[in-house]
């Protein structure tokens, strides 16, 4: 084998490596937006501001309660928690198809959550990719 040949084979290798550490950085990024996405608006919930949260979520979600529904389910469901003690990101999962919702990039967070009166609780956030480019929250749990 000539030297030739081992240098292309090398060079071939190491575009491939920058290539997939380039895919692999861009979909760390994508992820750390929408985890960003998600705490920021885990925080509108936290300080009673569901009017906002509900503004700011994605298209499909509003498509899927009114800003009057999701302002009742918070008070029903959020309030009789109390104030946040502690959150903990457990899961994070990227996906393309979630049951239920059209195709798109989504990431599913799952936080471990303590409340004033819930001290066991797991919340589930999924962010969804935007036509824009931004980040925003189509689905919020608790349990």
């Amino acid at each position: 084998m000539s030297t030739i040949s081992i240098h292309r084979t090398g060079a071939a290798a190491l575009v491939i490596m920058l290539l997939v550490s380039g895919a692999f950085a861009t979909g760390q990024d994508r992820s750390a937006d929408a985890k960003r996405s998600a705490e920021g608006w885990l925080s509108l919930i936290d300080n009673g501001d569901y009017d906002g949260s509900w503004a700011s979520a994605a298209t499909y979600f509003k498509k899927q309660v009114t800003d009057n529904g999701w302002r009742d389910a918070m008070n029903g469901v959020r309030v009789p928690l109390g104030r946040l003690q502690s959150r903990t990101l457990a899961a994070a999962t990227a996906a393309t198809s979630l049951p239920g919702a059209p195709d798109g990039e989504y990431r599913v967070f799952q936080f471990d959550t303590s409340f004033e009166h819930k001290q066991t609780a797991v919340e589930t956030v999924t962010a969804v990719l935007e036509t824009d480019g931004s980040w925003r929250i189509a689905g919020y749990f608790i349990r």
